[in-house]
């Protein structure tokens, strides 16, 4: 695969391929925020779905990426990656156009659902495994940095807005008609995408082993990896904590700190809004003070901001539950920009697509454990306590990257 160069800045923004991909991604990302809304309404309003029920729909969306995470970064190194990312839109699409046509023949089942979201799920692996591993042939490594930094504000900017936009289109036309929207956005995403253009070639065949191998080599570079082996360590003990904080979360603000329904999505606002502007400060930062010692400020804010939350109560101290999330979003932002652009920066390009899979499965595959984790201690403690939990957890999962003083040469 031939990396572009020279291609920095305003150089960046005027090259149509990365404005299309930039487009696609928006598109794409909150077309999953609405589906992350959406998907799990029409199982309560139009099945009447038990919370067990939706339990497993929202399960079998993110089980792909347990299933079929390793496999995924064996076949984005095997082939070119753009059409990867057109066929999982178009898979997404089809899945989600299936539902509102199954409620127009009044044939919408339970057992459809699963399999959508399941349908949705991988789409979303090779969609995010591919994306990642594509930046680099497209913006050229030496740019990494201001194109993660772009889509992480896309990204933060869907999660800020679209759950209150999937919200608005249910109220507004129905579930399965958001979905129908959401559907038609992942179409218009592949049709953007269809019009990038970047160098790139397949892994050759004669290079191509048993897809056990292959898998295995992925996983053993980022374990044998010293930064990689830290930065999965980081990974996974933050999202086994982020699933410990989405239990506490909900109890806490609206029973134990008695907030109204309104007030709370208020109140989540605050770490998006700070991943927008951690996504802005991310390359600055870098170019001012280099990676390493950008990722080491990200990590110190990212682990010492939380402990602000569970101090949140009555009257003025509520704001302490905000701002500990909207610093938590910033440092994380910066954090995950520099940490990403440098795992991009030094992965050979054959291994570009083991890699990110190898990552995301050692660092989500820690998310369901801590929601399990988050609901054993529930029954023997109150919301307040899991919270601290949580929070304690966030400052442990940065210790790997803050104990090295070998990344602040990066």
């Amino acid at each position: 695969m031939i990396m572009r160069t020279g291609e920095t800045g305003a150089g960046m923004w005027r090259d149509r391929s990365f404005r299309l991909f930039l487009g696609a991604d928006a598109i794409s990302q909150f077309g999953t925020q609405v589906t992350i809304v959406a998907l799990s309404l029409v199982a309560v309003l139009a099945l009447d779905a038990s919370p067990f029920e939706v339990g497993l729909v929202t399960a079998a969306e993110t089980a792909a990426f347990l299933v079929l995470g390793l496999p995924a970064g064996v076949w984005v190194d095997r082939l070119r990656r753009r059409p990867i990312l057109i066929w999982s839109d178009l898979l997404r699409a089809a899945a989600l156009a299936s539902v509102p046509l199954a409620v127009a023949l009044d044939a919408l089942t339970l057992p459809q659902l699963y399999l959508v979201a399941l349908l949705m799920g991988l789409g979303t692996v090779f969609f995010d495994v591919a994306h990642m591993s594509f930046l680099p042939s497209l913006v050229g490594r030496d740019d990494l940095l201001r194109g993660n930094g772009v889509l992480e504000t896309m990204r933060s900017t869907a999660v800020l807005s679209g759950p209150a936009l999937g919200g608005w289109l249910v109220h507004a036309v129905t579930a399965p008609i958001a979905l129908l929207a959401d559907a038609v956005s992942y179409l218009v995403s592949a049709l953007l995408l269809g019009g990038v253009r970047a160098e790139e070639a397949p892994a050759p065949a004669a290079e191509r082993r048993s897809l056990r191998e292959e898998i295995a080599e992925g996983v053993r570079y980022v374990v044998d990896h010293p930064m990689l082996r830290r930065l999965a360590m980081v990974g996974a003990v933050t999202m086994l904590s982020n699933g410990v904080w989405f239990v506490a979360q909900p109890f806490f603000l609206l029973r134990t700190l008695g907030v109204s329904p309104g007030l709370y999505g208020l109140l989540l606002t605050g770490a998006p809004v700070g991943g927008l502007i951690g996504a802005a400060l991310a390359p600055r930062l870098a170019a001012r003070y280099g990676t390493g010692r950008a990722m080491c400020g990200g990590a110190v804010l990212a682990s010492a901001a939380p402990l602000l939350v569970p101090l949140a109560a009555g009257g003025w101290r509520l704001a302490l539950y905000p701002l500990g999330c909207l610093l938590l979003g910033v440092g994380g932002s910066v954090y995950n920009v520099n940490q990403l652009s440098y795992r991009q920066r030094i992965t050979p390009e054959r291994l570009l697509g083991r890699m990110n899979a190898s990552m995301r499965f050692l660092m989500w595959g820690a998310a369901p454990a801590g929601g399990l984790l988050g609901g054993t201690l529930g029954t023997w403690f109150d919301a307040h306590a899991i919270l601290w939990v949580a929070v304690c957890g966030f400052f442990l999962a940065h210790l790997p990257v803050l104990t090295c003083r070998a990344i602040l040469r990066l």
